[in-house]
């Protein structure tokens, strides 16, 4: 799965808790054989062509496999979030599109309001988790190692070692990857994709997959627009290209500028 970035089905991954940092717990996805056999016979084109076709139905066969088990933990944390009255949320960007800094400034902002919980997903480190926990919310980080996204059995894993309160928000901050993340339903609510000004209008057109399962893009870092060449609203045109039913809140996390729209979207969606 994922083999074209690096990443496997197969990959151990870390939970941390901080200020727990003892009780670092690994964990692996153990349920996938994998035989590796090296065959130095000779084949002709014919005979390579075929096993190529063979090699590719694999393949596809073991993704398709790889997703169904995904979908089926899905389901499942899907069903104790809403039995918990919990809205969870999958942030989702490219790398230093401001996700970590949307969240700690919705903390701070919304926390006397609403009870958060968080998982935080990078390949290393818990630099991310730290910040959040210095906010002062339940917060757990999962390191994927050399996975490039979440998927349903670690938020599963994550959620069950976090203490979710009833009617709260949940955000899962995904790994910063426009491409192996859309894949994966981890049982939330709301899709959300965050993008910087600074990444280009075409990116929805370049990372299709992403947009089409959001329910909003968040564009980011408005403040730098004057000092730019991006187009707001080409970018909107080619997002709803993809996925007409996208909402989109501009705002600036480091002015405050359209925070109040992302805080009334999240309030709004946890009373429904």
């Amino acid at each position: 799965m994922c083999e074209s970035c690096g990443c496997s089905d197969n990959n151990d991954y870390f939970m941390t808790i901080p200020g727990r940092e003892g009780h670092t717990h690994p964990h692996v996805h153990n349920d996938h054989d994998h035989d590796h056999h090296h065959d130095h016979t000779h084949h002709s084109v014919h005979d390579h062509d075929h096993d190529h076709h063979n090699t590719v139905t694999r393949r596809i066969e073991v993704e398709k496999d790889a997703l169904y088990k995904n979908d089926l933990v899905a389901e499942r944390n899907r069903g104790f979030f809403e039995a918990k009255k919990t809205l969870a949320i999958n942030l989702v960007s490219s790398p230093g599109s401001g996700k970590t800094s949307l969240l700690e400034k919705t903390i701070s902002e919304l926390k006397n309001d609403i009870n958060f919980a968080v998982i935080e997903g990078d390949q290393q480190t818990t630099r991310d988790a730290d910040r959040i926990n210095a906010a002062g919310v339940p917060v757990i980080q999962v390191n994927t190692g050399n996975g490039c996204h979440l998927d349903a059995e670690m938020v599963n894993a994550a959620a069950k070692s976090l203490d979710i309160s009833e009617n709260s928000v949940l955000m899962i901050e995904n790994v910063g990857n426009l491409v192996c993340p859309a894949l994966f339903d981890l049982g939330e609510k709301y899709r959300v994709v965050i993008v910087s000004t600074t990444e280009g209008e075409d990116k929805p057109v370049k990372y299709p997959y992403m947009f089409q399962t959001s329910a909003l893009c968040i564009i980011n870092k408005t403040d730098l627009l004057p000092y730019l060449d991006f187009d707001i609203e080409k970018f909107k045109d080619f997002a709803q290209q993809v996925n007409h039913h996208i909402e989109f809140i501009e705002l600036s996390v480091k002015s405050g500028d359209g925070f109040d729209n992302w805080a009334q979207w999240i309030k709004s969606r946890l009373t429904q």
